[in-house]
């Protein structure tokens, strides 16, 4: 880099050889105290928002601070996606993690409505409603205690595997679940493919993964062109239909891509983000009775004639989606995202050399007294009638 421009880095050290800052990374969060990475930099260093390290093989800037990754997120000129290989090639290369700017906007803008549209949510809520209910109903006939966690992530597999392929059969579900569970574990892992590690074993579930996923396509696509129907239409459809405004479609490797991403946003993170919720709503008795209140209310409103919750029901639930948004912020499930600078640019005051990576560390950002006063108190209420800054709320 040159003396002058290492004189401007932001504070820090590169660690070990090879290793970097990863020991104390992995060490923190094995501890179950991730915060205890970042605070090691702010007690050597100082409150300076930014600082060095060198971070899954590369050297790394992290930026702990709302205004630093917001200046990230919206500079599209000096920054691109950076995640790490490993994590690229477990995803997919045609997934969101991987893909420049203005392919990320097409894939985006294509997949919005298939995705969170309003007649594909209101086509996915019917089954949504009847898997919870009969899964609560399974729990409570269990007999014993249930494993909350498993059974949950169960259950939102169960969902996001009908949303995706309506009409999967079990087979097919059972081993998109082997094969999936396998990949997450890699998705945690050190990127070591050698046998016995776990990252090895992601590989080749994802290549099983993508394999059951391109067996369903072929079969969806061979249909089509026989005019065949298969009834209901479900994500696959919807992105194998989906066009941009050239008459583009996405290709199989961009749909796989898109349905392995979504199979783990989807599945895992509703999985523990309802854990965590049920969690917090246990340890504050006041605020599940006000919880459950409101519920009620919505369901004493619903007319005879109705089946099932509407997403009009949904809106209704102003409560719920405050304990939820706090259940984000305390837990944070995507604690830290990946960019990469394209030029060199200063954040903060300091320098971060083209061609370095960025790690954003959303949960500094929510445990930020400055920014959540008392940020470890679980408190809905603090989003009543609140509209967070933008880089606040990641």
């Amino acid at each position: 880099l040159g003396a002058a421009r290492r004189a401007r880095l932001p504070p820090g050290e590169m660690g070990w050889p090879l290793v970097g800052g990863m020991w104390a990374f992995l060490r923190a969060f094995k501890s179950g105290k991730p915060d205890a990475f970042i605070a090691s930099f702010v007690r050597r260093f100082g409150r300076t928002g930014v600082y060095r390290s060198f971070m899954f093989s590369s050297p790394t800037v992290l930026v702990t601070t709302a205004e630093g990754c917001k200046q990230v997120l919206m500079d599209d000129d000096a920054f691109v996606t950076g995640w790490p290989k490993a994590t690229v090639a477990l995803v997919g290369p045609r997934s969101f993690v991987a893909m420049p700017y203005d392919e990320h906007r097409r894939i985006r803008k294509l997949t919005a409505a298939p995705i969170n549209g309003f007649d594909a949510l209101t086509g996915y809520l019917p089954f949504i409603d009847r898997t919870v209910t009969s899964s609560l109903r399974a729990w409570a006939d269990h007999g014993g205690s249930v494993e909350f966690l498993t059974e949950l992530r169960r259950m939102t597999f169960k969902i996001i595997v009908q949303i995706f392929l309506g009409g999967a059969d079990q087979a097919t579900t059972r081993a998109l679940e082997r094969s999936y569970t396998e990949l997450n574990y890699g998705m945690r892992a050190m990127a070591i493919n050698l046998p016995g590690f776990a990252y090895r074993g992601a590989l080749r579930a994802r290549r099983r993964l993508v394999a059951v996923l391109q067996g369903v396509l072929d079969e969806r696509c061979s249909a089509r062109a026989k005019g065949v129907s298969g009834g209901g239409v479900d994500m696959m459809d919807r992105l194998i239909e989906a066009q941009d405004e050239r008459g583009r479609r996405l290709d199989d490797d961009e749909i796989i891509d898109v349905l392995v991403m979504y199979l783990n946003a989807g599945h895992e993170s509703s999985g523990h983000i309802t854990m965590w919720a049920t969690v917090f709503l246990q340890e504050n008795p006041d605020m599940f009775a006000r919880a459950k209140a409101e519920q009620e209310a919505i369901m004493r409103s619903i007319p005879s004639s109705q089946q099932g919750l509407t997403l009009r029901d949904f809106r209704k639930m102003e409560y719920l989606s405050q304990v939820i948004d706090e259940t984000l912020r305390l837990v944070n499930i995507s604690f830290v995202s990946f960019r990469q600078a394209t030029r060199d640019v200063f954040v903060n005051g300091y320098l971060i050399p083209k061609g370095w990576k960025v790690q954003l560390w959303y949960r500094s950002v929510h445990m930020d007294p400055q920014v959540y006063p008392d940020p470890t108190k679980f408190d809905p209420s603090r989003w009543e009638g609140h509209s967070p800054r933008a880089g606040t709320f990641l």
